[in-house]
């Protein structure tokens, strides 16, 4: 059907129709010849026709995202939140919206494809001038890095995307750094084209790889990439080899950077004095929780990116996750995560939760004294029970047997954040179970209340309470070395209470430096009630008999 104007419509430009001279503050009146109607189909539309088709619209997003880029260029990616988390930081890193950050992730989950592969193509499609530098724990494995970015730049979906970053033509080559720097028939002319660098062809970007410790003398550096200096444990755990990397950030990488320079530190955390660890000892550093951070911090800050294997912080826009969801269930699933913890704890804190310790720095030292069998004589076992305080508290009870030796043997114990209405039969359960005979529990923060609870479950169990007016870190810090020589744990113990073992191996000198004080604090408690009776105010519930 054709579509007519009436002829009172004003009409379009160039339609044919015309308007007498209107005089201020009067309506023109429309002529009403025929001309008037126009058949609007009978108008050629000079305009040309534009069709865009779903892989333009996928290109042109490829361009604009870090994410999007890695979906077009690496066949089967797919990301899962946690990627998509760190690769949305990575790509406001890559565009210089942080000029400096930091980022913790666990073994085996990904980091160095998104940081050491792809960020380094990305920010040269979209920065071909950028001078980049990538270093890890050796020559090789950067090395490695730089042929798995040469072979992306060379593909063909980086080349539609990005046609003026290229690199000069291998021909066949051998790679090595003579014939690399020779003239090229395709007009490269002496770009480098080796393992360890390259050049970009007609731009002023490039990239150098290099290992702790590498030279970077005479390199202009805009963009510094810094993934895993520890190798492992072993070189982590080493004064040496960490003052000697310290000592080779300072003096050789930093050197490199100017005014505009970007620092990018990416790996797995080992000890607490790494290079993260030493940064935040020196500089000031913000945790990432929300995306708007991006963009806003000033040039001398750093921005700390922490992601958990098993998620224990509160939840974050950054990083949504439930509290004891794992970080990429798919390949590391909870049950997988929690066995390795029940290896070693100490470790386990450090890998995979970003939370290092070095052993120097431990309240407890080198751990506790564990054992196979009570001693023949047992002259009492008790129980002593600290509630917790706040909503991120765990309650902390603990059953133990006095031997005749003056040891006190740990055997049996209750770690958990759960409410009191739920930890009551728990507790409950347990001292039936340890054949307890005197329990104490501390009267601060509800635990009168929680007594008398569990007391009515276990009428056989004499129950008292006191309350706890000494401070906490003074109690915990002078009565260490009575603890760690007293206590004895059941071989083992780190796998049956995993958490609890964490809590107390991974506890620190520095008080505040702890996240929670409620395992050391149980068990200061037992080793206080033993040595120091006497002192005590206790008010008993009293011993309630079966027939009462």
């Amino acid at each position: 059907m054709n579509e007519t104007f009436p002829a009172n419509t004003p009409q379009p430009p160039g339609s044919g129709e015309t308007f007498p001279d209107t005089a201020p503050g009067r309506t023109p009146t429309p002529s009403t010849s025929p001309a008037a109607a126009i058949n609007l189909h009978s108008v050629p539309d000079p305009r040309p026709r534009l069709t865009i088709t779903r892989r333009a619209v996928q290109s042109e997003l490829a361009r604009r995202s870090l994410p999007d880029f890695a979906r077009r260029c690496v066949p089967g990616f797919c990301p899962t939140p946690f990627h998509t988390a760190y690769y949305r930081t990575l790509d406001a890193f890559a565009k210089g919206l942080v000029r400096r950050l930091i980022v913790s992730v666990p073994p085996q989950h990904g980091k160095s494809l998104g940081s050491s592969v792809l960020l380094p193509a990305y920010a040269l499609g979209i920065r071909p001038g950028l001078r980049i530098a990538l270093a890890s724990y050796n020559l090789r494995l950067a090395s490695r890095f730089n042929r798995r970015i040469q072979q992306l730049i060379d593909s063909a979906p980086y080349a539609e995307l990005f046609p003026d970053t290229r690199l000069k033509p291998l021909h066949g080559g051998t790679g090595n750094k003579k014939e690399a720097a020779a003239p090229s028939a395709a007009g490269a002319g002496n770009l480098v084209r080796t393992a360890e660098e390259f050049d970009l062809a007609g731009q002023s970007g490039g990239l150098l790889a290099v290992g702790r410790e590498g030279s970077l003398t005479g390199n202009t550096v805009d963009l510094l990439i810094l993934d895993d200096l520890f190798k492992d444990a072993l070189e982590a755990n080493s004064p040496l080899v960490r003052d000697n990397a310290w000592e080779w950030y300072n003096a050789v990488a930093r050197t490199r950077l100017h005014n505009g320079s970007q620092e990018l530190i990416v790996g797995t955390r080992w000890h607490e004095e790494d290079l993260p660890g030493r940064i935040a000892a020196h500089e000031r550093v913000v945790g990432l929780t929300d995306f708007s951070q991006l963009g806003t911090l000033p040039p001398d800050c750093w921005l700390m990116l922490n992601f958990e294997a098993i998620k224990e912080s509160p939840p974050t826009p950054a990083d949504p996750r439930d509290k004891g969801e794992a970080l990429w269930p798919a390949r590391h699933s909870r049950a997988l995560l929690d066995a390795r913890r029940r290896l070693d704890p100490h470790l386990f804190e450090a890998l995979y939760q970003g939370r290092p310790a070095s052993k120097e720095g431990l309240l407890y030292g080198e751990g506790f004294a564990t054992y196979d069998e009570l001693p023949a004589t047992v002259v009492k076992r008790g129980n002593y029970t600290d509630t917790a305080d706040t909503g991120d508290d765990y309650l902390c009870s603990l059953c133990y047997a006095v031997g005749g030796d003056g040891m006190i043997y740990l055997t049996d114990a209750l770690y958990t954040p759960e409410p009191m209405e739920a930890t009551e039969p728990q507790a409950a359960a347990m001292l039936r179970r340890a054949d307890v005979r005197e329990a104490l529990f501390e009267s601060n923060n509800g635990g009168r209340g929680f007594a008398r609870a569990v007391g009515r479950l276990v009428p056989e169990v004499r129950i008292a309470w006191t309350h706890q007016s000494r401070n906490k870190e003074a109690r915990i810090l002078s009565n260490s070395a009575t603890v760690q020589r007293l206590a004895r744990w059941p071989r083992g113990w780190e796998a049956r209470w995993p958490e609890l073992a964490r809590d107390l191996l991974g506890y620190r000198r520095l008080y505040r430096a702890n996240r929670r004080h409620d395992a050391p604090d149980a068990l200061t408690g037992v080793v206080e009630t033993e040595l120091d009776r006497s002192r005590r105010t206790i008010r008993a519930v009293g011993f309630r008999s079966p027939e009462r």
